[in-house]
């Protein structure tokens, strides 16, 4: 994947898919082609495969010309996600930070097809920020390791298709404190003993679990795969959430790209079924309670 420095995002955006996906890549924005009126990577290696290369993204355009736009944080871009789900909204939060002086500097707002809100930073080019994710508050971080939807892309909302629409230009973009804003938004845990075995997600740290996907060997990769996919689940994130947090640590264990996407809807799935399973377990139930309050 290429490493470029973007002048954050085109002035001048669009509609028309197969251009808008020419004019990113050609401002220096990596980006990688998912599937129409969807999220899921349309090639083999997902994120990874993004690219500014004009003739690459020119020909998966003109083979796909309704597929949606997809760019990779953290090289040149870092997207704050504010989202809105039946189960809440994250613009309480957004409120909170911006009091904080937390959020200023974007340099691009964006009206996702849920309601929700993308304010879109240049990267730092001093150090690299990672993506994470904090289910309660609804509010999520896109940098390295992460991807996201761009505009004009189209996606099934509540009330039909709806567009990834771009609202305002921020005048003076400057990299956003990333670690600043993770750690606001992350409850100080009562201590406690530490636990015999080697669980991950005891502490109910996303980034623990997303890292602990990463080292599973063959034999349990699926099984580890699918428990991790639960257990955000059960925090609240969604299906595509937790496939843009999980999707790179699995594919590094050797899993199979259509196997991982199977695996994170297939959790879901389940989840959504059963969602006081974890309640029943004293191990699960432990980890993730601070999460699910």
């Amino acid at each position: 994947m290429t490493d470029p420095t973007p002048t954050l995002l085109p002035a001048r955006l669009s509609q028309h898919l197969p251009d808008a996906a020419a004019a990113y890549a050609a401002a220096g924005i990596a980006v990688f082609p998912c599937v129409p009126v969807g999220k899921r990577p349309l090639t083999e290696h997902g994120f990874h495969d993004a690219t500014t290369d004009l003739d690459q993204v020119g020909a998966w355009w003109r083979k796909h010309p309704e597929t949606n736009i997809g760019i990779a944080t953290g090289h040149g871009v870092d997207v704050i996600d504010v989202d809105v789900h039946a189960t809440g909204t994250g613009f309480p939060v957004l409120r909170a930070l911006q009091q904080e002086d937390l959020i200023a500097g974007w340099g691009l707002a964006v009206r996702s097809p849920s309601g929700g809100l993308h304010l879109y930073y240049p990267s730092s080019p001093d150090s690299e920020a990672r993506s994470w994710s904090r289910g309660r508050a609804h509010v999520d971080f896109r940098g390295a390791g992460g991807y996201i939807i761009a505009p004009p892309s189209i996606v099934n909302a509540e009330h039909g298709q709806r567009r990834y629409e771009v609202i305002a230009h921020g005048r003076s973009p400057r990299p956003v404190d990333s670690a600043a804003i993770r750690d606001l938004l992350t409850p100080t845990p009562a201590p406690r003993t530490m636990p015999s075995d080697d669980r991950p997600g005891r502490d109910g740290s996303v980034e623990g679990l997303v890292a602990w996907v990463g080292t599973l060997m063959e034999g349990n990769r699926n099984a580890g795969l699918f428990w991790a996919a639960c257990r955000l689940a059960e925090t609240g994130l969604s299906h595509s959430d937790s496939y843009a947090l999980l999707e790179a640590a699995a594919t590094r264990t050797g899993l199979e790209a259509r196997e991982i996407a199977s695996t994170i809807q297939s959790a879901h799935r389940t989840t959504a079924l059963n969602p006081d399973a974890a309640a029943s377990d004293p191990i699960l139930g432990r980890s993730f309670a601070g999460m699910r309050r």
